[in-house]
């Protein structure tokens, strides 16, 4: 986004558009920002603001490439480390291909306490990371005097430790704090009272606060209420109070309200000031105090370097012991303490050193997003300090030989540190099968480049695959990818830019989905040979799927996901957590389809009418009219067929398509101008004409009344753009399906015109059918519906006219479906829903959605940012180290978080519920028994076998959804003498079938019990039989 131009580029911005919005995104390409330190976490940092798309970037930093570096920056390169480039030379050009909008310059001049600050004025932000705390200190008091004060974040990461400190001046004004879209909600009553009581319709909860203001539209009866902004007082859930409302009409019906945004104003302190007491936030409620004792310990280790120069030795224990004494002294001079955690002193010196690359993502991620608040006052800034600490990685590691953690000069050195030797080797061993290669997977590649996952001289492999191609909208958070990688397959590209990062990393990359058809590669065999599987989706069904492959197989699973500012980590460990299919999110509410069709009363009603409307016209009716013609090879064998009596599905609506197939533009643009006549004006005559406007209900209330909207019909105007934009674009689209080529000048506006004048409408008279009012009711389907005599007489005269006038022709049988594609805006396809949808909630006096909210809608696109895709990645790839360690329920974490606000929360997993089946007998999700059979097994053997293995017999045995034994059911006793092979009949090539049993209950009368599945192999060695 050039800020000249100060035009947002949509194919690139768009996902994150959607998160700040433009007002933020314009702020950000006038602002500029200075960061300091090219190491693991300045290099994080550097990403996630140049992908943002912030005006101008001037990175800093005064060391050498070391081979270290390639441990920690994934920038840097071995040819770097050898030919002993300056960090900054080496990462600058290929920090500025991420993003041609933002200018991206270097510095590598000397910033210590004897440098004149003046240059900094510049500055919009400036970030340090990799430096001391009294530079800190000196630099934050200079921006923090200047008028505007320029924005301070202060960024470190010490081994097992990392903090991020924020100071945006005196007063900060916030415009937006949470990002949240405000919702309507419909009013059901409201007294005329002081104060007046509001009560939501339904019993819809209203989300506010006592404090916040609302604002009233459409109220009926209290008229005085309308537009105006009323301070509320939460009474509860779905209702408050707004003030006196006595001296107002009486409420009659109707209206909604919306929360107004306000903004806030936050009030920042110095370092120096926030030093004794300083004001943060609580990651981890298991451990309430670990904020103020990272503080504490990292102050301490501060004044360690002011002492020493150096920074505690690996594995030291007299430095330790240094640190810890320091650490008692500077938590005596603190206000705001608690207790000194010797554990947490010990670990942070021993790795200080050292650098765990997931946790600079992690923190990298967070502090971007107070960069990019800083620069736009979009979301609640971090007040002040945030400290998060990975110690649940290295306690474990205590007692382990000091040896491991030392340096051995090559790339893992920073690691090794931290985690040793050992943990090195198995991460290099590791066999782990990642699913999905976008935003958070390019993330997560990263990760394993930079901790050497799945090395190929180890043995181990990182296994990828995703069936999509790169689209310019990725680049905006896949950071991988290049302009000129698009079109190209995301997996293989996304291989190739990490064995970049680390060349010995063995990637073997796939453009397959996981999904049930592509078990015969996704099989057992290829599981046993994971260690663990790593999901980057962007669905549920997906995720739902690779968990129960991962639970049937006993592979751990890490799964992710991200919506804008919000993301969430899960940790799944066989015998140990839940599974991701053990919990399920409520299914998403669908709008009925009386809504939809006859009165919508919000925006997305009428948003999902028009894509509804696409999906039927252009894709699922010439999608069948194919289906059909393929089916039927002529027509003359169709019409024979339908003369004696025969019903073929679908041949009214096809028939129909094909008498009525224009062959020219001009017939496209009648066949536009008569649905807009249908969709906008004979619409509307006919409900007012079923209902008129004073219709009653039975219980004598209006019929007409809040949510139902009555629609108003209006008549056809060439000079309305809106009108215009619906012709073109709905004749456009009838020309795409049918082949019918256009050229530039069929689209202007004298050419439509002529046409138009050509259009006869005819003239319309409503009709007496029966309208639907009943929300559960579903949608018809109009191919299985049975015809009336009528309509089949009709199609058999349509039909003979098509062919007795040659009008059957090949190519006539043929049509082209569309595939809606939200992200091409030459298409048209947004064109049509935009002005489909914004005529439509004309016609109902609804509010419009501009074209970006209506395609976000449309296409149901997931908002996106960079920030928090690497928080996640970061986040999922600590855990990693943890389930390669085999580390003890304990110390895993799964995490929440929502940057906008900002909250971090993180929990411990599920832990796995055993299930008593009786006598001491229990199972888990994770649990699978096995019986191995042979060819002459039967199922009573098979029965014996469960008992005398499990000390429990079947009642029921059950395959998919086919019953194998039910005692009740008749003839199924006389199933057991069958064979298994008999019974299941496998496909060919099957080794065994996972059998659901259940037994019978300890009393009479209770429900039968559930038990694990039972694997039923076909031969007793388990092989293919």
């Amino acid at each position: 986004m050039a800020a000249d131009s100060m035009e947002i580029d949509d194919s690139l911005y768009s996902r994150q558009r959607y998160v700040l919005g433009d007002s933020a995104m314009h702020q950000m390409a006038k602002s500029s920002v200075f960061l300091s330190g090219m190491g693991g976490l300045g290099i994080e940092i550097a990403k996630n603001i140049v992908l943002a798309g912030v005006k101008a970037v001037t990175l800093h930093d005064t060391k050498q490439c070391e081979t270290w570096d390639l441990g920690s920056n994934f920038f840097i390169r071995t040819e770097d480390v050898l030919s002993q480039r300056r960090r900054v030379e080496a990462v600058c050009p290929r920090v500025a291909e991420l993003n041609p909008y933002v200018h991206v310059d270097m510095s590598s001049s000397a910033l210590d306490n004897n440098t004149d600050l003046s240059f900094l004025r510049k500055y919009q932000c400036v970030i340090l990371t990799e430096a001391r705390l009294n530079l800190q200190k000196r630099v934050n008091e200079f921006c923090h005097s200047q008028q505007p004060p320029i924005r301070f974040i202060g960024c470190d990461a010490y081994g097992i430790c990392v903090r991020v400190f924020c100071d945006f001046g005196e007063e900060f004004e916030v415009s937006d704090p949470t990002g949240e879209e405000p919702k309507e909600i419909f009013v059901q009553t409201i007294t005329q009272d002081n104060p007046g009581v509001v009560t939501c319709m339904d019993n819809q909860p209203h989300g506010l606060q006592t404090g916040q203001s609302v604002v009233f539209r459409e109220v009926n009866g209290m008229v005085e209420l309308n537009s105006t902004v009323r301070q509320v007082s939460v009474l509860s859930p779905h209702s408050f109070a707004i003030g006196d409302t006595s001296q107002l009409q009486p409420y009659a019906h109707g209206g909604f309200f919306v929360l107004v945004k306000t903004p806030k104003t936050y009030r920042f302190e110095t370092i120096g000031r926030q030093l004794c007491d300083p004001q943060v936030l609580t990651p981890d409620y298991s451990k309430p105090e670990a904020p103020l004792q990272i503080h504490a310990a990292m102050l301490a280790l501060d004044d360690f370097q002011e002492k020493h120069s150096r920074l505690p030795n690996i594995g030291c224990l007299q430095d330790a012991e240094v640190l810890l004494q320091l650490t008692e002294e500077v938590n005596a001079t603190l206000r705001n303490k608690a207790s000194v955690n010797t554990e947490l002193v010990r670990c942070l010196s021993r790795t200080a050193r050292g650098t765990l690359p997931p946790l600079a993502a992690a923190v990298g991620g967070l502090a971007s997003q107070e960069v990019l608040k800083a620069l736009t006052g979009k979301f609640a800034p971090l007040q002040q300090w945030f400290y998060l600490d990975a110690i649940e990685i290295v306690r474990p590691l205590q007692s382990v030989s000091a040896e491991e953690f030392s340096p051995r000069g090559d790339r893992y050195d920073g690691l090794r540190a931290c985690i040793g030797e050992s943990m090195c080797l198995k991460l290099h061993k590791l066999r782990v099968f990642m699913v999905g290669c976008g935003a958070i997977g390019c993330e997560m590649l990263k990760n394993f480049a930079l901790l050497g996952v799945g090395l190929a001289k180890s043995s181990g492999e990182v296994c990828i695959t995703d069936p999509d191609l790169i689209e310019k909208s990725n680049l905006n958070r896949q950071f991988l990818f290049r302009p000129h990688h698009i079109q190209k397959p995301k997996s293989t590209t996304a291989a190739e830019a990490t064995r970049d990062i680390n060349p010995d990393l063995q990637v073997d990359a796939h453009l397959n989905k996981v999904c049930p058809a592509t078990e015969s590669i996704y099989n057992d065999s290829f599981y046993s040979r994971l260690n663990l599987v790593v999901t980057a989706l962007d669905n549920v069904e997906a995720r739902r799927y690779v968990d129960s492959r991962c639970v049937s197989n006993q592979k751990p699973l890490l799964d992710s996901g991200t919506m804008g500012t919000k993301g969430h980590t899960e940790i799944i460990v066989p015998n140990l957590t839940e599974s991701y299919n053990s919990h399920r999110d409520p299914p998403e509410e669908e709008i009925p389809f009386c809504t939809l069709k006859s009165f919508p009363s919000v925006i997305e009603h009428t948003i999902q009418w028009a894509r509804d409307k696409f999906e039927n016209a252009f894709v699922h009716k010439p999608s069948m009219y194919n289906s059909f013609w393929q089916t039927h090879s002529s027509a003359e064998v169709v019409l024979q067929r339908m003369q004696v009596g025969e019903s073929l599905e679908g041949s009214f609506q096809v028939i129909k398509l094909l008498s009525r197939r224009p062959s020219q533009w001009e017939q496209c643009i009648a066949i536009a101008r008569l649905k807009f006549e249908k969709y906008f004006k004979r619409k509307a005559l006919q409900l007012l004409h079923s209902f008129p406007l004073d219709t009653r209900l039975k219980d004598g209330s209006l019929f007409w009344q809040s949510p139902k909207r009555p629609p108003a019909p209006f008549d056809f105007d060439l000079k309305d753009p809106l009108h215009f934009t619906f012709i073109v674009s709905t004749a456009r689209l009838f020309a795409g399906i049918y082949n019918i080529p256009y050229s530039d000048e069929d689209l202007s506006e004298e050419a439509v015109t002529r046409i138009l004048s050509d259009v006869k409408i005819p003239e319309y008279r409503p009709a007496e059918k029966c309208i639907v009012t009943d929300e559960t009711a579903k949608k018809p389907d109009q191919i299985k519906m049975p015809l009336s005599s009528e309509e089949e007489r009709e199609a058999i005269t349509q039909l003979e006219q098509a062919i007795a006038t040659d009008s059957v022709t090949a190519e006539r049988l043929q049509m082209n479906p569309l595939q809606f594609e939200k992200d091409d805006d030459s298409n048209g396809h947004i064109d049509f829903i935009a002005s489909a949808s914004a005529l439509r909630a004309r016609m109902y006096s609804i509010e419009p959605a501009d074209r970006l909210k209506t395609k976000r809608i449309a296409g149901k696109i997931i908002p996106a940012i960079a920030t928090a895709t690497a928080a996640v990645a970061g986040l999922v790839a600590l855990e990693l180290i943890k389930v390669v360690g085999v580390y003890e329920f304990e110390s895993f974490k799964n995490c929440f978080f929502n940057l906008a606000i900002p909250v971090v929360v993180l929990t411990e997993p599920a832990p796995v519920k055993r299930t008593l089946i009786r006598d001491n007998i229990y199972f888990s999700i994770w649990d699978c028994w096995t019986i191995f059979g042979h060819e002459d097994f039967t199922l009573s053997d098979f029965m014996n076998a469960v008992r005398e293995k499990y000390g429990i017999e079947p009642t029921m045995v059950v395959h998919g959804v086919k019953m194998l034994y039910v005692p009740v059911m008749p003839g199924h006793s006389k199933r057991l003498k069958l064979t298994m092979q008999k019974l299941i009949k496998p496909s060919a090539g099957r080794r065994y079938v996972d059998l659901t049993v259940s037994f019978a209950p300890e009393a009479d009368g209770d429900d039968d019990l559930p038990g694990p599945p039972v694997r039923y192999y076909f031969s007793r060695n388990g092989e293919t039989p």
